[in-house]
């Protein structure tokens, strides 16, 4: 089978190790990082549809935990709440290096977030999220 470069979508995305070298995927992570949840959202969605397997589960956790902050953004904690809490939730089997990230270090500070956000607190004062490279 045969994946040309003259097609940007030649159709479902390899398993992991290929993933990794999608050059789209550090981009989502930097655009995830500076905080820009729509555009972040916008290229982990366009990657997720083209993936299968294992790795999609993980691509959506990515993808809620960038919605959420989307939904606080515009002042929605209940939204923001329970997809926080589906995100970690989707990344809890995954291990600590999952893509090339290190998990260990997003599911903390989602985590965090999501237990001030359930107390009825605004997380603004914590820090993100972010997917860092892992060790």
């Amino acid at each position: 089978m045969s994946q040309g470069m003259a097609s940007r979508h030649p159709g479902p995305v390899p398993p992991a190790d290929d993933l990794t070298a999608d050059p789209r995927l550090q981009m989502a992570a930097g655009l995830f990082n500076a905080g820009e949840w729509y555009a972040c959202h916008d290229v982990f969605e366009e990657i997720w549809h083209e993936t299968q397997g294992p790795d999609r589960a993980a691509l959506q956790g990515f993808l809620q935990i960038a919605v959420a902050h989307l939904h606080l953004q515009r002042g929605n904690q209940r939204g923001a709440t329970l997809l926080l809490g589906e995100g970690l939730g989707r990344l809890a089997p995954f291990p600590a290096d999952t893509l090339g990230f290190n998990l260990t270090l997003l599911r903390a500070r989602v985590a965090d977030r999501l237990h001030c956000l359930q107390q009825g607190n605004d997380p603004g004062a914590l820090p993100l999220p972010v997917l860092t490279p892992a060790a």
